[in-house]
């Protein structure tokens, strides 16, 4: 399990607490009507789902409702640490005046929260120990920034900050991929868009960025792949052997099909909207 920035181990601190943000996704991001939001909603306006306790009406229904994009994201902690952290507990309904400048920094720290998920996944993995030192101190100074006061935040160069990120990523996931012992197979970016992938031998492959959208990958042996950024939006994950991959998300497995027989990394779980059977309640 990622090790987490602010209690050193997993924890919520990196998830989503809905109880402790005041709606920052039903707010500052927009949707457009499509299969996954149900209705066209601009950026900082209020989703017309979303109570005066900062609590989603439909939230038990979201997906009967058209609402499935919803149950697929995550913010990594940062809607609590913008609410808690960054505006001391004052709501933008209490305070109108700083509202924009919250849903602006919002996704800002959507963005490193994410990085340092990353991080701290990189730091747990034996394998990248050579890189450790570098990682740690990469981690320590993403944690900085997500502790600047909002101005501050909207100058930080994300993209630039990113890109440092990236190279140890890299890294860690060659040293984790040469594990295996065995020439991997590289489909960085690839287009496997419904591709057929039944019961398919990727252990360590790099499928970074690959668009794997309705592809079936059930039965798939994943173990060791880097699956940073992978597009798994409605894949077939049932019986995949996932454990072991890197950088994989939560918003990845929730975009994707699975069932009992899915076996996921620790730090992940299982989606509640997974049936018993992917592939047959696919084919009814």
């Amino acid at each position: 399990m990622p090790e987490d920035a602010e209690t050193g181990k997993g924890g919520p601190a990196l998830r989503g607490d809905c109880e402790s943000c005041f709606g920052l996704c039903c707010v500052a991001l927009p949707f457009a009507a499509s299969a996954d939001f149900a209705v066209n909603k601009p950026a900082g306006k209020p989703c017309t789902n979303l109570q005066t306790d900062f609590r989603c009406g439909i939230h038990t229904r979201l997906r009967k409702q058209g609402f499935p994009g919803c149950t697929v994201y995550d913010c990594f902690g940062a809607g609590q640490k913008v609410s808690q952290v960054t505006f001391g507990g004052q709501d933008w309904r209490q305070a109108p005046d700083t509202a924009q400048q919250m849903f602006d920094v919002f996704p800002v720290m959507r963005q490193l929260h994410e990085l340092l998920w990353y991080l701290n996944e990189a730091l747990a993995l034996p394998a990248a120990r050579p890189v450790h030192a570098d990682v740690r101190r990469l981690l320590d100074e993403t944690e900085a920034l997500t502790r600047r006061d909002s101005a501050s935040l909207l100058e930080v160069d994300v993209p630039g900050h990113r890109q440092k990120v990236n190279v140890l990523l890299l890294r860690t996931s060659e040293l984790v991929r040469a594990k295996t012992g065995r020439k991997t197979k590289n489909h960085r970016g690839a287009d496997l868009m419904g591709a057929r992938l039944k019961r398919a031998d990727l252990r360590g492959a790099n499928l970074r960025g690959a668009y794997l959208i309705a592809a079936d990958l059930s039965g798939a042996d994943l173990r060791m792949a880097d699956l940073i950024g992978a597009d798994f939006r409605d894949a077939d994950l049932s019986g995949a052997d996932l454990t072991g991959s890197i950088f994989l998300t939560q918003p990845q497995i929730n975009a994707a099909k699975g069932d009992a027989a899915t076996k996921l990394p620790p730090a992940l779980t299982r989606p509640p909207h997974w049936t018993p059977s992917a592939t047959a309640a696919t084919r009814s």
